[in-house]
């Protein structure tokens, strides 16, 4: 029998969620998929006890797939979808008619979940984004809100800041561990449920590839097996791969099931998280017979031991959930962002003030009461003024200062890059905090985004001037070529 679980109050899903990406993958050539076809393809999913659908706006022509099905058999299957606007400003009227042609291309009045992906946090416009969709929620168009992608620091700025997240879908492997730890604590904590993509590795976790020779990208057919080759050679290589897939497919033929089927188990076994999303190529490869069977079975403590010693000789993929998509190294399909947009545009408007002198402006109307900029360069120089968690009307971070750090770090690495800099160009950091007490919580979160950088820093207990602020922020950078 297929396992549910509750993702949400109210939203039921099956644990296997079957994924609708390759939808995407099978149209770039120019075709279109059948709706018609697509949609018996998922009423057989439905059938065999899989009700559960995961899609996003540009995953081709998924969403009026799904439309087509709900057309045929209304309310049956859990609809999830995603909206990944490109990054920069974005008007809360863009928001509105993302969520409006969803829920058009579904056919229904509210969308079961809406996940939203950031791809900068250095641009405060995501924050607009999520507080948008928050209010769609709350008038009704939207019944859950999630996130995907999004890294344990930047969901727990989002949940101290008042945004009701049911779920972050991230990237969850035997390969990627990146989802434990904190990110799981975390949702421990605040009772957030994580689905998880990735599980098999677009298809290398499964016999086909136990014993075969190391292939080149250009051999690789599909992007999930381009994305997931990249995820392979940053874990360690083939070598390490190949040693876990023996021992994956040890463990599968004394438990009499398949090497996809114990990849996937060992990561729906783990702490919070509510299932699994496991690819299908509608009308053209389906595993329902296997994916199945995924309920048939546990992992005794020898399976759990053998698949431990194994995957303990992968390295660490870099970075926090989602980092793959927001800094080197990319982790997709074609290995930079270049499928997804043309390039970050700039976080704050800068203009030229005099000869050799810019600065970048935030909007904020204490910039021309009190006649200061967000920063300013001059020469190789970048100077970033005093940095609170305040954007626009809203206090982020709510009363946690470890939330008001980060975000005030987001801030100066945002006015940085306006200005031509990165986070790793600052020489110096002052913060300012207003209670004693939370030095060490503040000096901690410092420490998670400068350890790899280590500037002068000086931190003072002072009194900060309005209601709510815990840290203040301020950064001085050096702007160099870097080394032949």
């Amino acid at each position: 029998m297929v396992e549910r679980t509750q993702l949400a109050t109210g939203l039921e899903i099956s644990r296997i969620l079957t994924g609708l990406w390759q939808v995407a993958d099978m149209e770039r050539g120019g075709s279109s998929m059948s709706q018609e076809e697509g949609a018996l393809e998922m009423r057989r999913y439905v059938d065999a006890g899989l009700t559960t659908f995961d899609m996003a706006d540009h995953y081709g022509t998924s969403e009026l797939i799904a439309g087509q099905y709900e057309a045929g058999w209304p309310e049956s299957a859990e609809l999830l979808t995603k909206w990944v606007p490109k990054p920069g400003s974005v008007a809360r009227e863009e928001a509105r008619a993302a969520v409006e042609l969803a829920l058009e291309r579904m056919g229904r009045e509210q969308l079961d979940l809406l996940q939203f992906h950031a791809w900068s946090y250095a641009d405060p416009g995501w924050l607009d984004c999520i507080f948008c969709l928050q209010e769609l929620k709350e008038e009704g168009l939207i019944r859950h809100l999630g996130v995907t992608n999004t890294d344990s620091t930047h969901l727990a700025m989002l949940l101290n800041s008042g945004v009701d997240i049911a779920s972050n879908q991230v990237c969850y492997s035997l390969l990627d561990q990146r989802a434990g730890g904190a990110m799981t604590e975390l949702c421990l904590q605040h009772d957030i449920k994580l689905m998880a993509f990735g599980t098999l590795a677009g298809g290398f976790l499964t016999e086909h590839w136990v014993g075969v020779p190391e292939p080149d990208f250009q051999s690789l057919e599909t992007w999930s097996q381009m994305k997931y080759k990249r995820f392979i050679n940053a874990a360690g290589g083939w070598d390490k791969f190949q040693a876990l897939l023996k021992a994956l497919e040890r463990v599968a033929r004394r438990l009499e099931v398949s090497v996809a089927n114990v990849a996937s188990r060992a990561i729906l076994d783990a702490p919070s998280v509510a299932g699994v999303i496991i690819g299908a190529r509608l009308g053209k490869r389906e595993h329902i017979e296997d994916n199945l069977r995924l309920f048939d079975f546990e992992l005794d403590r020898p399976a759990l031991d053998e698949i431990e010693h194994a995957r303990s000789e992968f390295l660490q993929i870099p970075g926090g959930c989602g980092d793959e998509y927001r800094k080197p190294p990319f982790l997709t399909a074609a290995g930079d962002l270049s499928d997804h947009f043309d390039k970050f545009p700039s976080p704050y408007p800068t203009r030229i003030i005099q000869e050799g002198r810019t600065i970048a402006l935030s909007g904020t109307k204490w910039e021309n009461i009190a006649g200061f900029a967000r920063a300013v360069r001059q020469g190789d120089r970048i100077l970033v003024s005093g940095t609170t968690a305040t954007h626009r009307d809203r206090l982020i971070g709510g009363s946690d200062p470890v939330s008001q750090t980060h975000f005030c770090i987001d801030k100066i690495e945002g006015a940085l890059q306006s200005l031509g800099g990165r986070l790793e160009d600052v020489v110096r950091s002052r913060i300012y905090i207003a209670d004693p007490e939370i030095w060490e919580p503040v000096a901690r979160a410092h420490g998670e985004r400068f350890r790899h950088i280590q500037p002068t820093n000086t931190l003072v207990s002072v009194g900060l001037i309005g209601d709510g602020y815990l840290v203040e922020m301020e950064a001085e950078a050096l702007v160099l070529e870097a080394p032949d």
